[in-house]
């Protein structure tokens, strides 16, 4: 059973996070197309992505932890939306929610935990790609006043099919 909202904490993620994160990430590679990444990835290829999200800055990573403090219930981040010097002041963010944690908040709470973390950073906007269709997360961004801006159409190809991906803005 899932915590309540109440017991849901974030906080930064931090090394010894590194694999439940990856666990939780590699259940999307796996499983979905929410993510276009199709090998799965050990603890240590994915430590160069969480060494590129500091405790502060423009690129966060916050994780939710429920009771036990080790179970990741899922996580946020906000890395470069590109890598060219103009783009520095945007960012593009990302949710991941453990598939057992149901619908329980745990989307908002990382969303709101981030958005806090960000105010202060300078940043102008934030991007946010949905692979389609993915009604939960369509909802979790409008909720948070992104705007879809336009969608790629037949833009990844897995599991044997095509899948758009509809791209969000939000103001920061």
């Amino acid at each position: 059973m899932v915590p309540e909202r109440a017991e849901v904490q974030v906080r930064p993620g931090v090394e010894g996070d590194l694999e439940a994160l990856t666990d939780l990430y590699n259940h999307y590679v796996n499983e979905t197309a929410i993510t276009f990444d199709t090998a799965l990835f050990t603890p240590e290829e994915r430590r160069p992505w969480l060494l590129s999200h500091p405790v502060d800055g423009p690129y966060r990573l916050l994780v939710a932890t429920g009771a036990d403090p080790r179970r990741i219930l899922g996580y946020a981040t906000s890395s470069p939306f590109r890598a060219k010097p103009a783009y520095a002041t945007s960012v593009e963010t990302t949710v991941y929610v453990a598939p057992d944690a149901g619908r329980r908040g745990v989307g908002t709470l990382l969303y709101r935990g981030l958005f806090e973390a960000l105010a202060g950073e300078g940043l102008h906007r934030a991007y946010a790609g949905v692979a389609q269709p993915n009604e939960a997360s369509t909802r979790l961004h409008e909720r948070f006043g992104f705007r879809h801006v336009g969608t790629y159409r037949e833009v990844g190809r897995k599991f044997g099919r095509w899948w758009d991906v509809a791209w969000y803005e939000k103001e920061l």
